[in-house]
């Protein structure tokens, strides 16, 4: 909320990208939905948008409903790994799951909020996955 409030008294736009953990939530527990209503409350809506980032698609694809606040989100960047936040912190080999499968989770979220128009990679993606996600959307 401090980011979007002085990014606005400078004039200029804000995004806020939030990480959630394996169940869709923010690390603090808070869900995804009511972190981006309490910004957009206590801003009166300044922030330009919101992203998601350093989550696997399928930590955060089942809360994304068709309500306001899901329209505000116009990006993610998201880990190749479905391992959680301690365990990649842990792990000695990154886990970069399967670019392909990678590729069709970001087109179904596509599918879903076509409204979404940044997508990049986090955690365990690389080049095979940036190009997996590109084909996918592409088709």
């Amino acid at each position: 909320m401090g980011f979007v409030r002085a990014a606005r008294a400078a004039g200029l736009p804000s995004v806020v990208s939030f990480t959630v953990e394996t169940d869709g939530r923010l690390p603090t527990g808070q869900p995804l939905g009511e972190a981006i209503r309490a910004v957009d409350d206590a801003t009166d809506g300044a922030a330009a948008y919101f992203m998601v980032n350093c989550a696997h698609p399928d930590h955060f694809f089942h809360v994304l409903d068709d309500e306001t606040w899901t329209r505000r989100i116009h990006g993610i960047r998201c880990n190749a790994s479905r391992q959680s936040h301690a365990e990649l912190d842990a792990c000695e080999v990154l886990d970069d799951g399967d670019p392909a499968e990678f590729g069709g989770q970001h087109r179904a979220i596509k599918d879903r909020m076509p409204w979404i128009n940044i997508f990049g990679g986090c955690c365990g993606s690389d080049l095979r996955h940036v190009t997996q996600i590109a084909k996918a959307l592409a088709a």
